[in-house]
């Protein structure tokens, strides 16, 4: 009985590790700070003085569920995809140990992904049009675009400046307002990937500092969008400082010395970073109140990095 026990216990944790948690909850972030950037954020402020109720988060409950999916079904499948490379270079994970089957994998990428769609088209049209970009998006990276050195990275995050914008998505017409913001998580998580690329067997310096050239883009366009009236850069501030005093410092030691280490160090820190990143845009957009809901996941997002693989 303590073998069988043991045995589902694995499997059961083994599918968990497929679906990357802490990655998940940074996905959460996209959806948020999409939503405050559609102007939604206000409800947040009226459910505390008891002008609104809950039923008006509806649409963006039915985001976070999507976004749940799409993250956990790309994710999902890109194991699928590597698991014969995964069998000599990461033999410890999921689907090479043997503790989940290469097609029970499949299978749960693909109800994660239907259970996206369903949840988006619950929204809008355009929320389930985002989210289809989305699946053959990490689709397309999970298969053939991360080999590439240019387009797998652009690719990655092509995925998550989507996955912002399906946030806005909860007021349609905003999204054709604020398309300009899916560019930012697309600077930023092409970093983060085109460093990635020598988390096994080292990298080249050269990747490094095109990385660190990215994220110094990313934060001058999170205060650059002080532009914009609706965008307050001060309620801003504290976080993007956040974000570069926790983000660079490793990164710069990735590019110093690119050894498999400090490139696996500056991706698991770069990815749950996002977090931050979304809660500047986010103060930027609702206030800093708004800001700190957002940055509250990083700790939960760093509680399951501490059990469940990142990278």
């Amino acid at each position: 009985m303590t073998n069988i026990t043991n045995l589902n216990f694995q499997s059961w944790r083994g599918y968990l590790e497929l679906m990357r948690p802490a990655n998940i909850v940074t996905a959460w972030a996209d959806i948020l700070v999409g939503f405050a950037a559609s102007g939604s954020g206000f409800i947040f402020a009226q459910l505390i003085n008891n002008s609104a109720n809950f039923a008006s988060l509806t649409p963006l409950a039915w985001l976070l569920l999507a976004t749940t999916g799409l993250y956990g079904g790309g994710i999902v499948f890109n194991d699928v995809f590597d698991a014969e490379l995964d069998r000599q270079e990461r033999p410890s994970r999921a689907i090479p140990s043997g503790r989940v089957s290469r097609e029970n994998a499949a299978l749960l990428g693909s109800i994660l992904f239907a259970i996206a769609l369903f949840a988006a088209s619950q929204v809008s049209w355009l929320s389930c049009a985002i989210a289809i970009f989305i699946t053959f998006a990490a689709l397309l990276y999970d298969s053939l675009g991360k080999h590439h050195p240019f387009f797998g990275p652009l690719n990655m995050g092509l995925c998550r400046g989507s996955n912002l914008l399906l946030g806005v998505s909860a007021l349609p017409a905003i999204v054709w307002e604020r398309w300009y913001l899916a560019l930012i998580p697309v600077l930023y998580i092409a970093a983060i990937t085109a460093i990635s690329q020598g988390e096994v067997h080292g990298g080249k310096k050269i990747t490094g500092v095109i990385a660190l050239i990215l994220i110094a883009i990313v934060l001058t366009a999170v205060l650059g969008l002080g532009i914009f009236t609706e965008y307050t850069v001060i309620a801003a501030l504290p976080f993007a400082a956040l974000l570069a005093v926790r983000v660079l410092p490793n990164f710069i030691q990735a590019a110093r010395e690119p050894v498999p280490e400090k490139i696996r160090n500056a991706v698991k820190v770069g990815v749950l970073s996002l977090i931050i990143l979304d809660a500047t845009i986010a103060a930027g957009f609702a206030g800093l109140t708004y800001g700190l809901l957002v940055l509250i996941l990083l700790p939960i997002s760093m509680s399951f990095a501490k059990i469940f693989a990142v990278t």
